[in-house]
């Protein structure tokens, strides 16, 4: 039943942020996204690589994570792996590149800049680990990956209460942390869980 839950969530949550995260293509930046305006100056590639991959490649994350597909269509399972790292890559040298030229300050653009170097070489490890055939230690890998992924789901749950208790510019310098660590945190916690399961 939680089980059953988790991946129901898991589901719900990549799909409807990813689809939210795509507003741009009706509206424009300035009305869907105000606080991203500042890059349309001089990071626009940067801007739209990331807004456009990204969402993309949050909504692979319940596809790679389903038991059924993995094993009823593995070739499925390893093409979209592809497309999954290759957009985690190009949206995370695209997310790097935002972090460091935000207006939102150092402690911003850190746990931004961060994110994104963790998202880009955590996802590399779990690549390789595929092509080694190391299929154990590769899922162990890409719940780490998921979880930075997720961050961008994290982020749109916690940031409207940061928000109105912080005020937009505290409120945005926390979740750029706090949008990924908890995450982390997390993931270790599950794959911890496994090996004590496994070992029982």
């Amino acid at each position: 039943m939680v089980q059953t839950t988790q991946n129901i969530l898991l589901w719900f949550f990549s799909i409807a942020v990813a689809v939210v995260s795509l507003r741009f293509l009706v509206l424009d930046i300035e009305t869907s996204m105000p606080h991203m305006v500042q890059h349309l100056d001089g990071r626009s590639l940067a801007l739209f690589a990331h807004i456009c991959i990204a969402p993309l490649v949050l909504a692979i994350v319940p596809f790679q994570f389903s038991t059924r597909i993995r094993s009823a269509r593995p070739r499925l399972h390893r093409w979209m792996g592809r497309c999954y790292g290759l957009g985690i890559l190009i949206s995370g040298v695209a997310g790097f590149s935002l972090a460091i030229g935000t207006n939102a300050g150092p402690v911003a653009s850190a746990g931004f800049a961060a994110l994104a170097v963790l998202w880009i070489a955590v996802t590399a490890r779990a690549i390789w680990l595929a092509t080694q055939r190391r299929i154990a230690e590769h899922q162990l890998w890409m719940i780490r990956s998921a979880a930075l992924t997720l961050a961008a789901v994290t982020l749109r749950l916690y940031l409207p209460f940061l928000v109105m208790g912080f005020g937009f510019q505290t409120g945005y310098m926390i979740v750029a942390w706090a949008c990924w660590v908890p995450n982390v945190i997390a993931a270790e916690w599950i794959i911890r869980r496994r090996a004590v399961r496994a070992a029982a």
